[in-house]
């Protein structure tokens, strides 16, 4: 495996956050694929299990969903969680902090408590209920902050502990990768529409795909249309050429989708092929069409399908992220 900066291209030392240019690492594997897809993530000593399944595809006429909050604690964020975790425990920490809106905080909560893992998860103050509440279940302490996801982020870097931050420490993003590995083995689309936020669930599925194609799985790469929020759309706004102020006082339906400035935007800006953004009415009409069929998500995932409506592109796979009692 190599480790590297994802600007200039130094190799990490050791466990460090950020590279002497400040700017976080990525981890990249330089090896062919195993069919035993644990086999591909070499510096895991032992994984922390929460009973993970292949997450399963639902085919449509012109289209297929990838219902991936059939995880352990109902999301996608799992896959980087499991992995982090995994990575953390190895290291004999016994105490990290954590700042999420809420996914990500309850996904580290559940695999933190199966590690046996003191966990603190630092969110904003206008948090999801349900998502908070699902966090305490796991036994993590919640502490909210007042401010800005910046000034969340700033007070769970501060605090003691070990920082495991699902956005700057490489293990979870990597964790992803998992993602593509499963869509191989079910059918590779020519298409795949993600939610994007921060950019791991980007980032880690890419570089899955990548890790397929070079090691000669798959012949071409699909392509990656990202989708966002038009009230919280700087991914989008960048690619597409459109005028965007992230410190607008938006909000959006969508909670699990609300980085305004995302650390990683350059890589995700490689990985993408289009960014479609929708509006809130488009968000809420495409969810109770999604649960009219039978599909029970939340908004932020709910985002995808309005996007396909939008455009539809031919053999497309729709990443469903996370299950709808989190928007309770």
């Amino acid at each position: 495996m190599k480790i590297r900066c994802i600007s200039c291209g130094r190799d990490r030392k050791g466990n460090e956050l950020f590279c002497e240019c400040g700017s976080p690492f990525e981890i990249i594997p330089d090896f062919k694929y195993y069919d035993d897809i644990n086999r591909n993530f070499p510096y895991i000593k032992r994984f922390i299990s929460l009973g993970e399944v292949e997450t399963p595809v639902i085919k449509k006429h012109n289209f297929s969903m990838k219902l991936d909050y059939f995880s352990p604690t109902f999301s996608y964020k799992d896959r980087g969680s499991r992995t982090l975790i995994s990575y953390v425990n190895d290291l004999k920490i016994n105490e990290i902090n954590e700042d999420s809106s809420g996914n990500a905080g309850a996904s580290i909560a559940g695999y933190g408590a199966a590690a046996g893992i003191k966990v603190k998860i630092f969110v904003p103050e206008n948090a999801s209920a349900a998502k908070l509440s699902q966090i305490m279940s796991y036994g993590a302490q919640v502490i909210k902050i007042k401010g800005s996801r910046d000034d969340v982020q700033r007070a769970a870097q501060a605090s003691d502990g070990f920082y495991a931050s699902h956005i700057l420490r490489p293990e979870f993003r990597d964790g992803i990768r998992t993602l593509a590995y499963e869509i191989f083995n079910q059918g590779m689309p020519d298409h795949i529409y993600v939610p994007v936020s921060a950019g791991t669930l980007l980032l880690g599925l890419y570089s899955g795909l990548k890790h397929l194609y070079e090691s000669s799985e798959i012949k071409t790469m699909p392509k990656i249309i990202g989708v966002q929020p038009e009230n919280i759309s700087p991914v989008c706004s960048r690619l597409n050429n459109i005028k965007y102020d992230p410190d607008n006082n938006l909000t959006s339906i969508a909670d699990a989708l609300v980085s305004k400035r995302p650390v990683l935007i350059e890589r995700m800006l490689e990985a993408l092929y289009k960014c479609i953004s929708v509006s809130e009415d488009e968000i809420k009409i495409a969810r109770d069409e999604l649960a009219a069929s039978g599909i029970y998500v939340e908004y932020s995932s709910a985002t995808v399908y309005a996007a396909y409506k939008k455009v539809r592109l031919d053999n497309s796979m729709l990443i469903l992220t996370g299950n709808g009692l989190k928007n309770q």
